[in-house]
């Protein structure tokens, strides 16, 4: 399965942003109240500079208190960005997500910012993707 079948069975394609200048306690927000885990950090929107999760919030509450909810969400995002393409395999996006211990991948082409895709997004494509095996071999098995 390839990143760009499962951006297609998500119910909600849309990627969250924020300016690397919003603040902390805004992001939070954002997180809250979409339910979501991260956002990606962005000047316009198209360009991913950054992203910030909820354990990166967590993090620096945990090591410099309240404080932060007032700082930019620059300065604590991850600015490394390990990011996939729509051509590429599930299990690749699978296997880094797991080797980096992380949870979110924004997906990229071109430099544009096309979907971000979760650990979720993949192990529910993949889940699927072996049930589909199961029958069809149960119905090979059965003679169906």
């Amino acid at each position: 399965m390839l990143v760009h079948q499962i951006l297609k069975s998500k119910s909600d394609d849309a990627v969250v942003t924020v300016k690397p200048a919003t603040k902390v306690s805004e992001a939070v927000q954002i997180l809250a109240e979409r339910k979501i885990g991260t956002v990606v950090v962005s000047s316009d929107g198209h360009n991913a500079q950054g992203i910030l999760s909820e354990r990166d919030v967590v993090r620096v509450l945990a090591k410099r208190g309240g404080a932060i909810l007032n700082d930019p969400v620059e300065k604590f995002m991850t600015s490394k960005l390990i990011t996939c393409q729509r051509n590429d395999s599930a299990d690749d996006v699978l296997q880094q997500m797991t080797e980096g211990r992380f949870r979110h991948m924004p997906v990229v082409e071109e430099g544009q910012l096309v979907g971000l895709i979760t650990l979720g997004d993949v192990v529910k494509a993949r889940l699927t993707e072996l049930a589909m095996e199961k029958d069809a071999l149960q119905g090979m098995i059965m003679g169906h």
